[in-house]
């Protein structure tokens, strides 16, 4: 391949200009690489050939191939950028090679189809055939521009057999579909990682494609059909079965399964699910499935030696889990999203009492695998480690299993956090598998690492998505080598261009000095044009220069560093012109904008040469960016995305010359916002806004025309020792439902009714009464002036004739100071059979709220074990509910 410059990004006002990015922060002896950059636009995977080829994927489509991890000049080795769907999280996210290339040179891709399953390409097409964008209507955040996901086998074109002769060609490979499903309506949670196991299977796992704003069951339009409604009919709870719920698509029977939310393992040459999956009898999605219950599990690795699956799975509110699935594969496993989250209920979801979930909860825990390792996302991973909180999104797992790095690291489970900018390094226990209390973080300021890939040497590699580069983790053993730095007055000007370098700012972790310097100034690749620290230069060629610095310490280890130098042309200057940075938005609402480039050399800058990307910055304490779209040219407009509060737009303009050379210049937009109070009449009353549960009232700040999701209890409230049942909304809404936030400051109250007291001023009979004026019917008057209490024996009880069979799940006793520790409840519908519903141990007194599976009952009573004082058991009242 042609060895050509690399041409960096220059601001012009920038003076003088420093070539070293903020270098991460390792463990003594380590050092922190940087490949291709600038020759990578938002990569996403990086794989590496046994013959020394380095194959990365870039988030647009395109799949470029470096000859080595020395060259500079990528080939295009496949252009999918029409099939593919780039925007927001969407895109190119998944490759790997086939375990026997380059003798089998078929490479594997996954990807965001630019179409609905079985239809044609592009759906939704973009102006610069990279940057997709979803039109209003349909509206990314209401009806959504719905999508599927793919994997794709590629094959050099000429080898491509007959079989594949209707295969779409792709650049120089033919493109054959193993796998289209993944249903998307929303901008995130598509699909993720592709790896080989040892067995030669491959492994793929995908997302529940459903709102990231708010708990989505399908509320919203429903575009991917899921039950019990059509396509474009929103759901209801609680039995809706669409959005997140998809990812528990394998416990409902009335459609077929999707591949939402799970990890599969196909055979790669027909995509059917593989021998010893869990299911092999079932249709064939059933078929691919090994785990399922999974909200985004972006990036997964297998254990080498093994077939295990190790997954990071991207948290909601508040947790972030890596989770181990183990052979064989004959178990399915469910990790219980979107009911659970980390090893908790899911407040958003649990609160809608969706009956997905409620049925997952009334199986107990054990129906669910509990992570192997879980951190909050207001936690530090390692205590008083530099890593930011509140963002978090696990975003690369990978083992290390070379022997270059010490021996306390093999073995060792790697994993990163795109929003904190970490990795970390979970060594392994004396079992050998990585053991949680063994963290140790490993690189700090490490950027936007969206891959952890084990490659040559060994070495872990990092993909890096906002930095444009491939970075390795070096080991130097006891001796690092210095770090080289480059400093230089300008890097581009008119001629004769005089440059002054500076060297003196490269270093040595090891203090081997002095340092030496070889300098390459004119580009020519020796390094023999000075030894000087600062050596100064003239170009009076017009062209592009690689000035070159090698360092070396006084051990002989040696680094380079290089820095273009563009003689003969100034940068260009981009200009916004509208909008200010006064405006601010509204979810929904058109944004217009406008600007332009000038240049010295090329004059008005048109076209292609105005690059716009519009970036949705999400804030909770740190923050972190998600690219939403792109558009190109002097104008456009974009709307206003939804998201949750606190996030703002950056409007970001690149104007580029015919040199290469570049200006940016952005503008912060901040959103137009409003209080919503949550209330609850009577007041008190657990209720949740979008992912916050909590007493009401309470308020949050939410953006004007954002999609929020509330929800009120529908089981048996206490307030004040009363029961209340839910009886509404103010808005009309059912107890869980979305609003779009109004303009102006509005409370939504939920309003509760007393409930029913079925054992009010029913029969009741008692085992013994202490004395007279405490007998059984003392505790169901409804006075909490009266009470029945028994004889200071261990047992007793009461029973409640309800005088006909009821449905009751709910009992509240109110303990007067004498009461029991241990009891029963028990519930009979005649014969004298008498069925224990739930059993308290250690009990409290005050107010006991007891519920229990809804049953039949024509008796219920409390049975009494256990006497917490000398006394007897003393009830003000023993009250019955049903659910």
């Amino acid at each position: 391949m042609a060895l050509a410059a690399t041409l960096l990004a220059v601001i012009a006002w920038q003076q003088p200009v420093d070539a070293t990015a903020r270098a991460a922060a390792l463990p003594a002896n380590f050092q922190q690489k940087e490949l291709f950059k600038g020759k990578v636009t938002a990569p996403t995977n990086v794989e590496f050939s046994p013959d020394g080829r380095v194959f990365v994927a870039e988030k647009s489509g395109i799949i470029k191939v470096f000859d080595s991890l020395a060259d500079t000049e990528p080939e295009i080795f496949a252009d999918l950028r029409q099939q593919t769907f780039n925007g927001w999280d969407r895109g190119m996210l998944g490759m790997a090679l086939h375990p026997e290339f380059p003798a089998d040179p078929r490479v594997y891709v996954m990807y965001s189809y630019n179409g609905v399953m079985g239809g044609n390409f592009p759906r939704w097409p973009s102006a610069d055939g990279s940057s997709d964008n979803c039109p209003d209507p349909p509206g990314a955040y209401n009806e959504g521009c719905v999508v599927a996901g793919r994997i794709s086998v590629l094959s050099p074109a000429v080898q491509a057999r007959a079989a594949l002769s209707s295969a779409a060609q792709a650049g120089p490979v033919s493109e054959r579909v193993l796998i289209e499903d993944w249903c998307q309506q929303f901008s995130s949670h598509s699909i993720g990682s592709l790896a080989f196991g040892k067995d030669g299977m491959l492994y793929a796992g995908g997302g529940d494609g459903a709102s990231f704003n708010y708990a989505d069951w399908g509320q919203k339009n429903n575009a991917c059909g899921d039950p019990p409604g059509a396509a474009g009919t929103a759901l209801t709870a609680p039995t809706g079965q669409g959005g997140a719920l998809r990812s528990q698509d394998l416990r409902t029977t009335g459609d077929p399964a999707t591949l939402d939310g799970t990890i599969i393992r196909v055979n790669p040459d027909t995509g059917e699910g593989a021998a010893g999956n869990p299911l092999p009898s079932g249709g064939v999605n059933v078929r691919r499935i090994v785990a399922y219950g999974l909200r985004n599990p972006f990036r997964f690795t297998i254990r080498p030696g093994t077939n295990e699956v190790w997954l990071g799975d991207v948290g909601y509110g508040a947790w972030e889990e890596i989770n181990r699935l183990t052979e064989p594969f004959g178990t399915m496993r469910n990790f219980g999203w979107p009911c659970y989250e980390g090893t908790a209920r899911q407040s958003a979801y649990d609160a809608a009492n969706l009956n997905i979930c409620e049925n997952l909860y009334g199986a107990g825990t054990s129906a669910v695998t509990a992570p192997y390792y879980a951190y909050h996302h207001s936690a530090k991973v390692v205590p008083n480690e530099t890593c930011s909180t509140g963002s978090s999104s696990s975003s690369g797992v990978s083992f290390y299993a070379g022997t270059t790095y010490p021996a306390q690291y093999r073995g060792a489970l790697f994993f990163t956090d795109y929003s904190r900018n970490c990795v970390w390094a979970m060594k392994p226990g004396t079992n050998g598998l990585p053991d949680k209390t063994k963290i140790e973080t490993f690189a700090t300021d490490a950027g936007t690492i969206v891959e952890l890939q084990s490659g040559p040497n060994g070495d872990l590699f990092g993909t890096d998505i906002m930095g444009g580069r491939i970075v390795r983790y070096v080991y130097n053993g006891v001796n690092n080598p210095p770090v080289a730095a480059i400093k230089s007055s300008v890097t581009s000007g008119a001629l004769p261009l005089t440059v002054d370098f500076d060297g003196t700012t490269s270093s040595d972790a090891d203090g081997d000095l002095p340092l030496t310097y070889a300098w390459d100034l004119d580009g020519d690749g020796a390094y023999d044009d000075s030894t000087d620290p600062r050596p100064s230069h003239t170009y009076s060629a017009k062209g592009t220069y690689t000035v070159g610095l090698r360092v070396t310490d006084a051990r002989g280890a040696a680094d380079t560093s290089t820095q273009p130098i563009v003689a003969g042309s100034t940068p260009p200057t981009a200009t916004i012109t509208a909008p200010g940075a006064d405006l601010t938005w509204q979810v929904g609402e058109r944004v217009d904008f406008s600007g332009g480039g000038t240049d010295a050399e090329d004059g008005a800058l048109t076209g292609a040469s105005l690059k716009w990307q519009m970036i949705m910055h999400h804030c909770p304490s740190d923050c972190h960016e998600h690219t939403v779209t792109g558009q190109n040219g002097e104008s456009g407009s974009f709307v206003a995305p939804d998201h949750e509060y606190p996030s703002r737009i950056e409007l970001r303009l690149t104007a580029t010359d015919s040199e290469g050379l570049t200006d940016t210049k952005s503008v912060m937009l901040q959103p137009k916002t409003t209080q919503l109070t949550v209330a609850s009449n009577p007041a008190g009353i657990p209720l949740t806004l979008l992912q916050t549960t909590k007493a009401a009232p309470f308020t949050s700040t939410v953006i004007i025309g954002s999609t929020v999701s509330v929800s009120a209890p529908t089981t048996t409230q206490m307030v004040a020792r009363k029961g209340y049942e839910f009886a509404g909304w103010s808005d009309g809404g059912a107890s869980a439902h979305n609003i779009v936030a109004p303009a102006t400051a509005t409370t939504l109250t939920a309003n509760y009714r007393l409930k029913t007291n079925l054992a009010l001023n029913r029969p009741a009979k008692t085992s013994s009464v202490e004395k007279a004026g405490f007998e059984g019917p003392k505790a169901v008057d409804g006075s909490m002036t009266t009470r029945w209490s028994s004889q200071r024996t261990d047992t007793q009880w009461i029973e409640v004739d309800l005088g006909t069979v009821k449905k009751v799940g709910f009992a509240n006793l109110k303990w007067e100071a004498a009461y029991g520790r241990d009891y029963r409840v028990q519930t009979s519908t005649g014969g004298g059979v008498w069925t224990t519903v739930r059993t308290v141990t250690g009990g409290n007194g005050g107010d006991d709220w007891v519920s229990f599976t809804p049953r039949d009952a024509r008796w219920i009573r409390m049975y009494g074990l256990k006497r917490a004082t000398t006394y007897g058991y003393s009830l003000w009242e023993m009250e019955v509910y049903d659910r």
